[in-house]
């Protein structure tokens, strides 16, 4: 593991959890996060950090390519950990642009910076860098229900303004390896949940509704397919790659599950009964409605982990029942977090742009 690392995106939910994690694995590594503090990102998700004096936020742009340039020079880095992107594909539908300018634009000064710093500069030899890019299942587009799941040579056929301005910065990044040497890896992911997640994406939205006795609406027929994966193996698997992961290569990371998200939602409620026992709102699957899908929603993901398992010996290690009943209750157990987000990050706003006028289905 080198000593001086970049990471982007480190005041959001994979981003923060993998903080923790190198903390905890390297407490020797000095670590940079550079986060502009959108609505997915805040300080509140950086309290009580392992080892506080090796972590220093820059509050700032990922598009910012001569600040960037700027932190490598002055904290000597030698790895980038590109977690920084909007990544929520409701608000891609609503806002395109957005997503234009942080994941493409943004992975491009990335990519920029480094070259000059790292290439161009010649500071550290290469074999001491390394690019590492973390991108998502989506890129691949859709599967049917008999399809072979994703593998890393799969073709790439997004079909969401997130997943096309992922898949782009995913070309930049093996465009940039090929092209000018940059020491690269990169890994797509599934379906990340557990502590610290914004609650605008499934698990936690549904987590924070049933709390409060509101709707728990569910897209469509609910039968969508994702491959569920807790935030801590993700934070393994990317630790695995930066110590052992060959140069040049991608890796996919998965669960290992593939429930439809009714069931998801129903094993929420479940577990919500027991944990939450003293609520008004027992059983909480009664507060679960079904509203009218969103436009263009994938069917199903499912990742081959193959590679990273034979490769470096990745597996994941929390099974979707025990993730979930460890997510329920660190909500249960940080209500102050989730109402000082919530305060903060105007999200009742939100859930009332994207849910307005669904209806029922």
């Amino acid at each position: 593991m080198n000593q001086n690392m970049l990471i982007t995106g480190g005041a959001g939910f994979i981003g923060s959890n993998f903080i923790r994690y190198i903390q905890e694995q390297a407490p020797e590594v000095n670590i940079v996060n550079l986060d502009l503090l959108t609505y997915a990102g805040s300080q509140e998700n950086l309290r009580d950090l392992p080892h506080p004096e090796k972590h220093i936020l820059v509050e700032a742009d990922v598009s910012d390519q001569p600040l960037i340039e700027g932190l490598l020079h002055e904290h000597n880095i030698d790895t980038i950990v590109h977690f920084a992107a909007e990544s929520h594909v409701d608000r891609s539908l609503k806002g395109p642009g957005a997503f234009v300018q942080t994941n493409i634009v943004g992975t491009f000064s990335l990519l920029e910076a480094a070259r000059k710093v790292w290439l161009q500069e010649k500071r550290l030899g290469k074999d001491q860098l390394r690019f590492h890019h973390i991108s998502t299942d989506e890129v691949y587009g859709s599967l049917d229900p008999g399809d072979p799941a994703f593998e890393e040579t799969t073709p790439y056929a997004p079909t969401s303004p997130y997943a096309a301005s992922k898949a782009s910065s995913d070309h930049l990044v093996r465009a940039y390896a090929h092209s000018f040497g940059l020491p690269i890896t990169i890994s797509n992911c599934s379906n990340n949940y557990g502590p610290y997640q914004f609650p605008e994406k499934l698990i936690p939205l549904m987590i924070l509704n049933a709390l409060t006795g509101k709707p728990l609406p569910i897209y469509g027929d609910g039968m969508q397919i994702r491959d569920w994966l807790y935030v801590e193996d993700h934070c393994a698997a990317i630790y695995a790659i930066l110590n052992n992961g060959k140069i040049g290569e991608s890796y996919n990371i998965g669960g290992g599950n593939q429930p439809p998200n009714i069931e998801i939602v129903t094993t929420i409620c479940e577990i919500l009964d027991v944990e939450d026992a003293l609520t008004q709102f027992r059983p909480h699957s009664q507060l679960i409605e079904y509203v009218t899908d969103r436009p263009g929603h994938d069917r199903r993901y499912a990742m081959n982990i193959d590679k990273i398992n034979r490769d470096l010996g990745w597996a994941p290690s929390v099974n979707l029942k025990e993730g979930l009943e460890k997510t329920v209750r660190w909500y249960l157990d940080h209500i102050d977090w989730l109402n000082a987000i919530i305060k903060e990050k105007s999200y009742q706003n939100w859930v009332d742009i994207n849910y307005q006028g669904r209806g029922t289905s």
